[in-house]
């Protein structure tokens, strides 16, 4: 797996971060730069860690998935895209705690937690794809960073009108890896 597609794999799984970002900006009267950072510290760091425990829970039965690795890696990918799509379609909203000016601790694990779960699985993935485990995870947690400041400066200024398009954005990105991972691995498309 090569640079672009990490980046836009980091770019897909942040999008629930800049998604619960953007709403926490709605609540703002002016932006709340300790929320922010405390919102992408959290966020980014969680997804960024996710997918370690991943990679390592899958590192152990490599030797048993090896075989259709890429088959789960095009399955997980494409049900994590799918998902995101149709929650946003659905106009199923993510349980944010509401847009407040404050953030506490519990309600942040609890966020960060509930944003990074799709990162876990992609960390199975990574487990049978050739990547660099820990330039994959800072990238993604230095793009998740990046989206979670940036959702709350768009959420404080234009209110609600990027989060589904995001979302909806998101999904095709991750299900499109997969279905390359698949493809390369079948032998049908070669890069």
């Amino acid at each position: 797996m090569g640079f672009v597609e990490l980046l836009l794999l980091a770019v897909g799984l942040s999008m629930d971060a800049f998604s619960v970002s953007v709403c926490k900006g709605l609540g703002m009267r002016k932006v709340n730069w300790n929320v922010a950072l405390a919102l992408a510290v959290a966020f980014g760091g969680f997804q960024a860690g996710m997918p370690v425990i991943g990679w390592a829970l899958g590192s152990q039965f490599l030797w048993l998935i090896e075989p259709v690795d890429h088959w789960i890696a095009f399955f997980l990918l494409a049900f994590i895209g799918g998902n995101m799509i149709r929650e946003a379609l659905s106009g199923e909203e993510e349980d944010d705690g509401g847009p407040v000016d404050h953030v506490d601790l519990p309600e942040l694990l609890m966020l960060a937690i509930a944003t990074s779960i799709d990162a876990l699985t992609v960390g199975i993935a990574f487990a049978s794809l050739s990547v660099n485990i820990w330039a994959s995870v800072a990238l993604i947690g230095v793009t998740t960073f990046a989206f979670s400041i940036a959702g709350v400066l768009i959420g404080n200024q234009f209110g609600m009108r990027y989060q589904h398009p995001a979302q909806i954005a998101g999904g095709i990105i991750l299900i499109l890896i997969g279905t390359k991972v698949l493809l390369e691995h079948l032998g049908i498309l070669v890069l």
